[in-house]
């Protein structure tokens, strides 16, 4: 059974940085695209990063400022969020896409395993 386990949230000032850990187990990341979510309370769950077999996308308002990136024995996904801003706030979930060497994209119906999720405050 897949499962997928995200760490790292917490609390920091805009500006800072935060680093979260998606451990999986039950598949490889090599062969599945691993995609972050975030929810915040007032807005619709959006995909913030994703990455699958030889690429990468990142939503408009991340660019720039956050990196995904694979453990090299495929069993970890990481998010690295530079320069933090209040609009960044949310709980933060990595996903599986339904399909292995499937599609690297947004739409929340193309995942069919999910964490449970890590909250990310950013706040003076």
């Amino acid at each position: 059974q897949p499962q997928l386990v995200e760490s790292g949230g917490g609390l920091v000032q805009p500006g800072g940085s935060l680093r979260l850990s998606c451990a999986v187990s039950g598949f490889s990341a090599k062969y599945y695209a691993v995609t972050w979510f975030r929810q915040a309370s007032d807005r619709e769950n959006e995909g913030v990063a994703c990455i699958g077999q030889g690429v990468i996308n990142y939503a408009d308002s991340v660019e720039g400022r956050f990196t995904i990136s694979r453990g090299n024995a495929g069993d970890a996904v990481y998010l690295q969020m530079d320069s933090l801003e209040s609009e960044d706030t949310g709980v933060y979930f990595c996903a599986r896409a339904r399909r292995s060497f499937g599609p690297c994209v947004f739409e929340s119906s193309e995942y069919d395993y999910w964490g449970q999720g890590t909250q990310v405050t950013v706040s003076s």
